[in-house]
């Protein structure tokens, strides 16, 4: 899950109550996450308290500490190593990415090839990017945009 769909899950938006229903632990879904994605989350809270008529900062700083307690507990945090920043220079190359686009998604390509490796289930990748969604689709993932779901 990329930072923003993982977004919703602390801002009410079109998109919100899937990705709840995605997060909820009671339906056992594994949720990986690259590590950047915590601080581009907790931006993008930062950045709806800062704009007009945004949400308050006391919300802001009660989702913050949420995310923080989610990203110990509830998501499978995967490293930036040099394999994931190769791969996310490469994707940048063949793509209109932005730079932690790029991360987002070689974390899904690194993910997903462990999960094949493994003979696991292959993973989903959801984000509400259209440039990622397309690029994860390219690269063959199976992918989702949460903005496709009320």
């Amino acid at each position: 899950m990329d930072s923003s769909a993982l977004v919703k899950r602390y801002l009410p938006e079109l998109g919100s109550h899937w990705v709840a229903n995605l997060t909820d632990q009671q339906n056992e879904h594994i949720i990986n996450i690259a590590e950047v994605t915590q601080v581009e989350v907790a931006a993008a809270l930062a950045a709806r308290q800062r704009a007009p008529d945004g949400i308050s900062r006391q919300l802001r700083d009660s989702a913050v500490n949420i995310l923080a307690q989610h990203c110990k507990l509830e998501y499978n945090l995967v490293a930036m190593s040099p394999y994931v920043i190769d791969r996310a220079v490469n994707l940048t190359q063949r793509y209109r990415l932005r730079g932690y686009d790029a991360v987002q998604l070689a974390t899904a390509l690194v993910v997903n090839a462990v999960l094949f490796a493994a003979n696991n289930t292959a993973l989903i990748f959801v984000t509400a990017d259209k440039d990622l969604l397309k690029a994860a689709k390219a690269e063959g993932l199976t992918a989702e945009n949460p903005n496709n779901y009320l």
